[in-house]
């Protein structure tokens, strides 16, 4: 069966005319009226969300790990997610990694034509020894980026389970992955700036694929982040607070057990004893 083509939504022209003769409080306005169709473009696809967050429990859960490749807007929100786990749920830097077209560098400055490689990702991951125990998410909004669509087919020849985030319909990219998930949140405010609605559904769905799988491992109990980082003052607090919501100690009684024993988890576990 001859597949369907691909859809741009993405590069839609916006429902906004004559944006520049427009008032702040009417930019406002109009961008936040776009974006409150959001959340509701990410509910439609939470049954494929689903799946690839239950994937990546499986391989996390048995010692693997999760890769994030993409490029742009795209690349950098999967760095952030990726590096912000550590710190929330106390997990090795190495379980979540995130990968950028053009390195590092590219991070806060563009690479020029780094997505169009088609040879460097695979490249970029065989750096980390990648293996059939991993799995790899390629972000990327318009579906079509070379460097992200390569990476995927790479894994995929070599038996390594992938899954995308994307805001187009029958894409390139959905075609190399075992679990796409395609949140088609339509024309930009600004036609074709995808760091803006389908920047911000690309972020909801790491949200929720990193939190519901640290969840699943254990990571949360109650409602509580029990291994979060102790790496500053305000994190202190909050593990102290944790600690007084979960027992019977004063303020200053429970910082001090936070700090002697590491962890919220472990101060917790030590009242137990």
């Amino acid at each position: 069966m001859e597949k369907p083509d691909l859809v741009r939504h993405t590069e839609k022209s916006s429902n906004y005319r004559h944006l520049d003769k427009m008032s702040t409080r009417e930019i406002l306005e109009n961008i936040n009226k776009e974006d409150q169709t959001v959340a509701k473009a990410v509910s439609k696809e939470i049954p494929a969300i689903t799946e690839l967050s239950e994937a990546i429990y499986d391989r996390l859960k048995n010692g693997g790990r999760l890769f994030y490749i993409g490029a742009g807007t795209s690349g950098r929100l999967g760095i952030v997610d990726a590096s912000e786990c550590p710190p929330t749920f106390g997990v090795p830097h190495g379980m979540v990694i995130g990968i950028i077209a053009g390195g590092d560098s590219a991070i806060r400055k563009a690479v020029e034509f780094a997505e169009d490689s088609e040879e460097i990702s695979w490249n970029d991951l065989e750096a980390h020894k990648i293996n059939e125990g991993d799995i790899v998410v390629g972000i990327a909004a318009s579906g079509t980026t070379p460097y992200v669509i390569s990476g995927l087919s790479a894994c995929q020849k070599n038996g390594i389970k992938t899954g995308c985030i994307t805001c187009n319909s029958n894409t390139p990219l959905a075609a190399v992955s075992d679990f796409p998930v395609e949140v088609i949140v339509g024309p930009e405010f600004v036609t074709g700036s995808t760091r803006m609605k389908a920047g911000t559904a690309q972020k909801l769905v790491l949200n929720m694929l990193t939190t519901s799988v640290m969840i699943k491992l254990g990571h949360v109990v109650d409602n509580k982040m029990v291994d979060m980082q102790l790496s500053n003052h305000k994190l202190v607090d909050r593990g102290t607070q944790l600690i007084v919501e979960g027992s019977d100690l004063a303020y200053e009684d429970a910082k001090k057990l936070l700090l002697e024993q590491g962890s919220v988890r472990a101060a917790l576990d030590h009242l137990k004893t």
